[in-house]
């Protein structure tokens, strides 16, 4: 390589490389120029120093390890100064990698992808598994500690594990903190342990790389790890069929021997059809009884999360079995009164209330004002006096809003012959904010 080469400040793009960690034996020939050629060299610390050799002895380097969002910054003040520049990404960069972030901070004519094999293929053909039907994740993010049932969307390990309860098999990016021990210790706290099996592969591509398979997810809880490492998990037993809809009031466990706080059936049912749910919703579940509406609005919104308020103590705990014993983990649940709580929780697509602790008229108001675009408040009421209180309310804030009756009747043996058996009337109260177009619902 030449000065003269190195020195010429033609404006081209950004090279985004995909590198392993036998260094230099894992690029092609372009690639190789490329780095070689490089007037700016952006990497993480241990890449850097892996490709020292090949780094030009002029050539700038700016590690970006807790720096991400400075880099499409880097690359535009380098590229206006004429210099060319190398991105240096581990495997695939755009299987969970640098490459999509950038794409979508830069102008896409602004860079080009060279792709290297991804750790996870690597991984997938030391254990001779076919991988393209699986279901590739990441947990290459921030530390967020080990998992804690219940936890909301912030936590790191949250989009994995709504993987794992979608998917048969998976492929794990892992991070220094997120690792093999700490995902299965998930696993083990969200009852998944007898369900998986799991192998972690260690330095892939580096004298000391290691492959250990068949790990039981209780062995592999306790077990520390060489990083860098992916992991691949596989279910040794099959997923049950699941009902998403209209679930029968036995398949919650209820308070007894007092007549069980649940939405009945019928009752839920209309409810839901009332909230106009879509994969990705957000759902607040106010007053949650024994958790039948959100529990089962969790299932529906497999993209989304339900945040749910019980202030019964007793009510909690079976809210908290009914998640366990559903398989649900998009569900947080707050042992409090509304509207405590309430505001750390995300803006709702959906409300249900199912009871309300003397504070509707407050929660009324809360709720249209956090109310996403076409969101839906849905009430249920078997008092008059809350029924008065939610219409004079929603006119008093100028919602739009109607009111639906409900009473069911089942079918009960008498002698050798059957009746009918009345359940109590039900009223069901919908509203949204006044001018929103109702979710699924497009303006004329």
């Amino acid at each position: 390589m030449s000065d003269t080469n190195f020195e010429e400040n033609s404006i081209e793009r950004c090279r985004i490389l995909g590198v392993l960690d036998d260094g230099v034996a894992s690029l092609g020939h372009a690639a190789r120029a490329h780095l070689q050629q490089a007037q700016l060299v952006i990497g993480g610390a241990r890449t850097l120093q892996l490709f020292a050799q090949q780094i030009h002895p002029r050539a700038q380097q700016r590690d970006l390890t807790g720096a991400l969002s400075r880099v499409p910054e880097w690359i535009r003040a380098a590229q206006a100064a004429g210099q060319r520049v190398v991105v240096l990404a581990t495997g695939d960069p755009l299987c969970h990698g640098i490459a999509a972030y950038l794409a979508s901070r830069l102008c896409i004519e602004a860079i080009e992808v060279l792709p290297n094999v991804s750790t996870l293929q690597l991984a997938c053909a030391r254990l001779g598994l076919p991988w393209q039907d699986m279901k590739f994740s990441s947990v290459h993010s921030k530390d967020a500690g080990d998992w804690v049932a219940g936890s909301d969307p912030g936590h790191g390990l949250y989009a994995l594990l709504r993987d794992i309860r979608q998917h048969d098999r998976l492929a794990v990016l892992t991070s220094p903190d997120n690792t093999p021990d700490r995902i299965a210790r998930m696993l083990v706290t969200e009852g998944l342990a007898d369900d998986f099996e799991m192998a972690v592969a260690e330095r892939l591509c580096q004298p000391e790389e290691r492959v250990v398979s068949g790990l039981s997810i209780a062995a592999a809880a306790s077990i520390p790890f060489a990083d860098p490492n992916v992991v691949l998990l596989w279910r040794t037993t099959l997923r049950a069929p699941q009902v998403l809809f209209g679930l029968p009031d036995a398949s919650f466990e209820q308070r007894h021997p007092e007549k069980g706080l649940i939405t009945k059936n019928e009752v839920r049912a209309v409810s839901l059809a009332r909230m106009q749910l879509r994969a990705d919703s957000v759902v607040w579940d106010i007053g949650a009884g024994s958790g039948s509406v959100g529990l089962e609005a969790a299932r529906l919104c497999r993209q989304g999360h339900v945040y749910a308020i019980e202030k019964n103590a007793d009510d909690s705990a079976i809210v908290q079995r009914n998640r366990m014993a559903m398989g649900i983990s998009n569900h947080t649940l707050v042992h409090g009164k509304a509207p405590e709580g309430l505001p750390a929780w995300a803006d709702p697509d959906a409300v249900f209330i199912g009871g309300s602790g003397g504070e509707l008229a407050g929660l009324i108001a809360l709720i249209l004002q956090r109310l996403k675009p076409g969101g839906w408040l849905v009430m249920n009421f078997v008092t008059l006096e809350n029924l008065g209180t939610a219409v004079e309310t929603l006119k008093t804030l100028g919602a739009a809003w109607d009111v639906l009756q409900l009473q069911a009747s089942r079918s009960k043996p008498i002698l050798h012959m059957n009746r009918m058996a009345a359940e109590n009337p039900v009223w069901i109260v919908c509203a949204h904010a006044a001018g929103a177009t109702p979710a699924g619902v497009e303006h004329a």
